[in-house]
């Protein structure tokens, strides 16, 4: 089975082997801040999202790219890799899924807007900022957003200080956010966080995922 693209040019370029299967998987976590946006009449409009990635992950996917000030990126200078990512979220539904009402929203959003990529000299880690329509806005009683990578390929993982936040929503709607719990990796995982084959991956991220809930009265 060959290995799926994966949304960074750079993470493609070292996930291929010369077989065209996938005999390790090199692994990238993202720490997640995300903010569910409403519209006046109390419907849900669109996800921002401000996803960081591992320093080691990026690290590799800035390699080569030409840079005015040495250890520090402009935003300018990661156009190009904003725009790839933001172009193949796509082919994977943007690693998100939505319901209302308990009932899933299929091909919910539209292309991303407002996005960029910015880069922490002092952490030495890049952050994807992107924002993500509906296609309708959605007005529910419960609304669900759950983030994760159907092939566990990438590890998402909300921010323990900001992880998510309503911005224009009713007073009477009430946030809840769901962590995977440890308790969901298997052994080796807690111990290697990689996958022997492609095979072993195959719908095991919905396990890992991060559940944003809202109820408004």
């Amino acid at each position: 089975m060959l290995h799926r693209f994966v949304f960074l040019i750079a993470l493609l370029l070292a996930a291929m082997v010369a077989t065209g299967r996938a005999q390790a998987h090199p692994h990238v976590w993202v720490t997640m801040t995300e903010e569910l946006l409403y519209a006046p009449d109390g419907s849900v409009t669109g996800v921002r999202n401000a996803w960081t990635f591992d320093d080691m992950f990026s690290a590799f996917a800035t390699q080569g790219i030409a840079q005015k000030t040495k250890g520090t990126f402009t935003r300018a200078e990661l156009a190009a890799l904003a725009q790839v990512n933001v172009e193949s979220l796509k082919d994977y539904a943007y690693f998100t899924y939505a319901k209302a009402n308990g009932k899933n929203l299929k091909d919910a959003f539209l292309p991303p807007i407002d996005y960029f990529l910015d880069y922490d000299p002092k952490a030495a880690v890049l952050t994807l900022h992107f924002t993500m329509p509906f296609k309708t806005p959605v007005k529910a009683k419960t609304i669900e957003v759950e983030i994760y990578d159907e092939e566990f390929f990438i590890d998402f993982g909300f921010d323990s200080n900001n992880p998510v936040r309503l911005v224009g929503a009713p007073a009477d709607c009430a946030l809840s956010v769901t962590k995977p719990q440890d308790a969901n990796f298997p052994a080796v995982l807690r111990l290697d966080k990689n996958f022997a084959t492609s095979e072993a991956n195959i719908g095991t991220g919905a396990n890992f995922a991060n559940r944003i809930t809202v109820t408004c009265q």
